[in-house]
């Protein structure tokens, strides 16, 4: 005779007691790896960067770097095997304010703003404010925010991430494991919270071993803003509460900290919830990123009507909704898939100019960087087969390039 065990048989703890251990068990090995991979310290550094690509990034032959050099001008690079030169973002960073003001010593303020390219308020360029949305993961929201923000840095912008997903994926490739590395009140809904409790802006901004680039890291307490928010909107109809409405809270926070960035990276949550709706009223500029299959493009279909609508309610309760630029971007693209090259195209006869022109290739590059919390900015070529590592880095570059010259043309420059 064959005995039925059942599930109330069985002596298993609760769901919660077993899943909690998961939590655990998964965190201390994750706290491991990175002590492994980020010793003494378990912080992360930027590598130094040769002086091939500094040239590259800074917009000048690397023989005339080699002159500044033997000329004692600017920060003087560090020497490996072989005698190749490196500079730190950092040393980047100081050459380019070098090179803008010999430019400007010169009467020659176009020059100089081709090395420098931070925002002139004098000149009407406001911050600029770029959402990544989608509400269905895996679409490379992240991957997509992450690079954009790190190009950006590297271009020469002063550059904020925010982190508004509580998975805290942007956070995690910045170094920081947010169950141990937070304390409470450390993200962004320590500045836009309704509480006493409220911080400002200034105190949950972090800087990165990124120069040029700050970042607000997540982690679960975001999901408290989601929680939170009803509540004070049915106060508020009660007459109980006179703080700002949802919407206008990010765009609050953003402003007091507006004079020392030219670009916020937004990499909204896979939802659409308070938290997005609020990043998108903040936003000058949105991006929309799609995989090229058709399940994702039906799900986008969706997530647009939803916004469309929920949107409307916003402005009509004051929000102002004045994008500069708003771009699809195809990610995890794959030129030798029909489909895919079947589906992009569907998307570019239907939107036009609004799904930008370079796709996101989708690289075993990347994802290898990702096993090591790396971007493929991070990574140094000898890392892959030059080939795949090329391919990969001139397609994150000309994606990134294109949404620069958005940024440029949304503050007049020609």
């Amino acid at each position: 005779m064959t005995t039925i065990t059942t599930a109330a048989s069985r002596t298993l703890p609760p769901a919660d007691i077993t899943i909690a251990a998961d939590a655990s068990a998964l965190s201390d090995q994750l706290k491991a790896m990175r002590e492994r991979l980020f010793p003494p310290a378990a912080q992360k550094v930027l590598r130094g960067f040769t002086s091939g690509e500094a040239a590259r990034m800074i917009g000048v032959s690397d023989g005339y770097l080699r002159q500044l050099s033997l000329a004692g001008e600017g920060p003087q690079p560090s020497t490996g095997v072989a005698g190749r030169r490196f500079y730190s973002l950092a040393d980047i960073h100081a050459l380019r304010q070098h090179l803008a003001e010999q430019a400007l010593a010169k009467g020659n303020a176009q020059k100089a703003r081709s090395y420098l390219k931070w925002r002139d308020a004098e000149r009407g360029e406001h911050l600029q404010v770029i959402s990544v949305t989608n509400f269905k993961g895996g679409s490379g929201k992240t991957t997509s925010a992450v690079h954009l923000a790190q190009y950006l840095a590297m271009s020469g912008h002063r550059v904020l991430a925010i982190d508004l997903d509580p998975q805290a994926s942007l956070s995690a490739l910045f170094g920081y494991q947010p169950e141990l590395d937070l304390t409470g009140n450390d993200t962004l809904y320590g500045a836009i919270r309704y509480d006493a409790e409220r911080r400002p802006m200034r105190e949950v901004i972090r800087k990165t071993y990124f120069a040029g680039l700050d970042l607000v890291p997540g982690n679960l307490e975001l999901q408290e803003f989601e929680h939170v928010t009803p509540q004070v909107l049915a106060n508020r109809k009660a007459g109980e509460h006179s703080e700002a409405l949802f919407f206008a809270r990010v765009q609050e926070a953003l402003q007091t900290v507006a004079d020392d960035y030219d670009v916020v990276v937004l990499d909204c949550p896979p939802q659409l919830g308070y938290l997005t709706l609020s990043a998108l009223c903040a936003s000058t500029s949105v991006i929309v990123t799609v995989h090229p299959q058709m399940l994702d493009v039906a799900s986008m279909s969706q997530f647009l009507f939803m916004t469309s609508d929920l949107l409307s309610v916003v402005r009509e309760a004051g929000g102002a909704l004045n994008f500069d630029f708003l771009r699809y971007l195809v990610t995890r693209y794959e030129p030798n898939d029909g489909p895919q090259t079947q589906i992009a195209g569907f998307m570019r006869s239907l939107f036009g100019d609004r799904v930008l022109t370079a796709p996101m290739v989708k690289s075993t590059a990347i994802s290898d960087a990702g096993l090591t919390k790396q971007t493929l900015y991070e990574v140094g070529r000898e890392n892959f087969t030059r080939a795949t590592y090329d391919r990969a880095l001139e397609s994150l570059n000309a994606v990134n390039v294109e949404i620069e010259q958005l940024i440029h043309a949304a503050w007049g420059r020609v």
